[in-house]
């Protein structure tokens, strides 16, 4: 087959009906999770030394549920105040030292590598004690349409 007659194949194979179709609905899919993922930062206070990173967010097959996940730096020094999710928060320290204070426990200090689980609606707060830039992974299964993060006084 000579190449004119392959680059006709190929158009005609790319303009069909049901390739047009295709790439338009993975047009609207990708431009819905980026607005998506706008509104998710939208409604996250920004605070100075910490950087919110969502990475991604998906119904659950429980009703009403959403799993989020975000990566969360927290500069040497700084401290994330006290706030609540609606549901559950599943963290995975990914480098530094941070401390939590989770409400009803004592303050525990986690280092790379180390877990935690917050209940729903617990008050915590978090403290990078370290002398670099600490990380986690926060994976959140909360109700839809809630904020997902509320500060307490």
């Amino acid at each position: 087959m000579s190449s004119g007659s392959q680059a006709q194949n190929l158009r005609r194979i790319g303009s069909s009906p049901m390739h047009t179709t295709r790439a338009i609905a993975i047009a609207v899919l990708i431009a819905g999770s980026d607005v998506t993922m706008h509104a998710a930062r939208a409604e996250q206070p920004a605070m100075a030394g910490i950087k919110r990173t969502d990475l991604q967010r998906h119904d659950l097959s429980i009703p009403g549920r959403e799993a989020v996940q975000v990566r969360v730096d927290i500069e040497p020094g700084v401290a994330f105040g006290k706030h609540t999710h609606p549901g559950e928060e599943i963290i995975y320290v990914l480098e530094g030292s941070l401390e939590y204070e989770v409400e009803g426990r004592s303050p525990i200090t986690l280092k790379a590598g180390d877990v935690l689980f917050i209940p729903a609606g617990t008050i915590h707060a978090a403290k990078n004690v370290g002398s670099v830039t600490a990380s986690e992974l926060a994976t959140y299964v909360v109700e839809k349409g809630k904020p997902l993060l509320t500060l307490v006084k």
